[in-house]
């Protein structure tokens, strides 16, 4: 499994990085940080076909919470019957609520090895015995980020940086989950909504631990990975918002 791993995922994209600092090995302005957002945005890129659908169903049940949970209410006292129409809800509404699941575990290796680059690299030394033959050793671009953070250093700028475009992204993305003012209290809207608050504050605080006990190399990645997703989000948002036009349209016609 490692070796599949390493042969597969992680060697492919160190080798990828090391091309690009070869390719843009000219130009002066280039430096590791640069270097670092271009392929970060190179592999969402990649990925974009992946994510896009992951990030449509979260944008889609975002948009249908409150319908959701008007019907989680009005059977809130028939659990079997509760379950059997949120299931119709998703069909009717065309939404598979595990594909962002599933979609996220396929990504989960391509994340680990780009955390395995960025960390392991920092922008030092380049590790030749991973190169492949055809790939050239260039020279080590500049380590200092438009002239001023050394990423290959502890950055507490970057480290902060990390931790507020995660919570941002977090905060967009997940759905707000309404607050129960009396009642029966459910384990399951508990759990998820304990799930959501860690989700929001503690998953930044851990970033932001990892981010500054290790190279700023890190942190810039997790920035632009952070704005890229929270890009990719008001785009899908937007075009949900002409489809839902375009609907109301067709049916008033």
């Amino acid at each position: 499994m490692r070796y599949i791993y390493n042969s597969f995922i992680y060697e492919p994209l160190y080798n990828g990085l090391i091309i690009l600092v070869d390719l843009l090995k000219s130009l002066s302005w280039v430096d590791a940080g640069i270097i670092i957002i271009l392929f970060t945005i190179i592999v969402k890129l990649v990925l974009f076909p992946l994510s896009k659908k992951a990030v449509r169903t979260q944008a889609v049940m975002k948009l249908v919470e409150p319908e959701l949970a008007a019907l989680k209410e009005k059977y809130k006292g028939d659990k079997q019957a509760q379950a059997v129409h949120i299931m119709n809800f998703y069909k009717e509404k065309g939404i598979n609520p595990f594909s962002s699941i599933f979609l996220l575990f396929i990504q989960l290796p391509i994340i680990f090895a780009l955390y395995k680059v960025f960390y392991a690299t920092g922008f030092t030394s380049i590790h030749t015995e991973l190169l492949y033959s055809f790939v050239s050793v260039p020279p080590l671009p500049s380590p200092l980020f438009l002239g001023i953070l050394d990423v290959t250093e502890k950055s507490a700028v970057l480290a902060v940086l990390a931790a507020v475009s995660q919570y941002f992204q977090i905060k967009l993305s997940v759905p707000v989950l309404p607050k129960k003012t009396g009642g029966e209290r459910n384990f399951q809207e508990d759990f998820a909504r304990n799930m959501q608050v860690q989700m929001k504050y503690v998953l930044p605080v851990m970033i932001l631990f990892i981010s500054y006990h290790v190279a700023g190399a890190l942190a810039l990645y997790w920035i632009t990975s952070n704005l890229f997703t929270i890009g990719q989000e008001l785009v899908i948002r937007r075009q949900l918002e002409r489809e839902r036009v375009a609907a109301k349209a067709v049916v008033k016609a």
